[in-house]
């Protein structure tokens, strides 16, 4: 949570941020190759809940629930973003070899679906290659968040020849500073981008409904 509460203190102080956190949303995550239905149903009834308690606009800060998010996006009338398509724009703008540093393996199918989507849907062609870091978000969950961003870094190198990095996660945007000291091309992470998107969609809204 806090990479998004930092995005939104420097970009929309005005805003007002409720943070919902359900923990075993992503241990049960963890234990599923796929996205099974009943996690979809428990997704929908968690962003449900945050709708009813008064929300203008939804952000999912996880990644490894594309479906999940689509389908809550369907059912309300109000914004729901998933965490990375302000990224993915940015991204291809840079060129057509994107690389992603990814800490959550059961995110990574997914958001591999979801670029493939964006790419598709954008008419410029582009190529995702990810490099997985192992044991980093076990250590960042375990309040290690230096060693988490060390050993996001020590992997960056692989994806040097790309012609932008992205950070696949929001917890991996702490690590943003250590990456761009060991490669030179652009290194993207989804907060600020997904602030800057809500509060355009949130804002919209509100003068239709004026």
């Amino acid at each position: 949570m806090g990479p998004i509460q930092s995005a939104f203190a420097a970009r929309w102080p005005e805003a007002e941020t409720v943070n919902l956190l359900d923990d075993g949303l992503s241990i049960d995550r963890a234990r599923e190759d796929e996205l099974s239905e009943a996690l979809i149903e428990r997704f929908v009834a968690f962003g449900t809940y945050g709708y009813r308690m008064g929300a203008d606009g939804i952000l999912v800060t996880c990644s490894a629930f594309g479906p999940a998010i689509d389908r809550l996006a369907a059912s309300l009338p109000i914004p729901v973003l998933k965490p990375n398509e302000a990224m993915f724009r940015a991204a291809i703008a840079q060129g057509q070899r994107i690389g992603m540093l990814a800490t959550f393996g059961p995110a990574v199918g997914t958001m591999t679906d979801e670029f493939d989507e964006f790419v598709a849907g954008s008419n410029r062609p582009a190529a995702l290659k990810t490099v997985l870091v192992d044991r980093a978000i076990a250590l960042l969950k375990g309040g290690d968040a230096e060693t988490h961003n060390r050993l996001v870094a020590e992997r960056a190198p692989e994806l040097a020849d790309q012609d932008a990095i992205m950070l696949a996660h929001f917890s991996t945007s702490r690590a943003a500073e250590a990456v761009r000291a060991v490669v030179k091309v652009p290194v993207l992470t989804a907060p600020d981008a997904a602030v800057d998107a809500m509060r355009e969609l949130v804002m919209a809204r509100s003068k239709v409904g004026a």
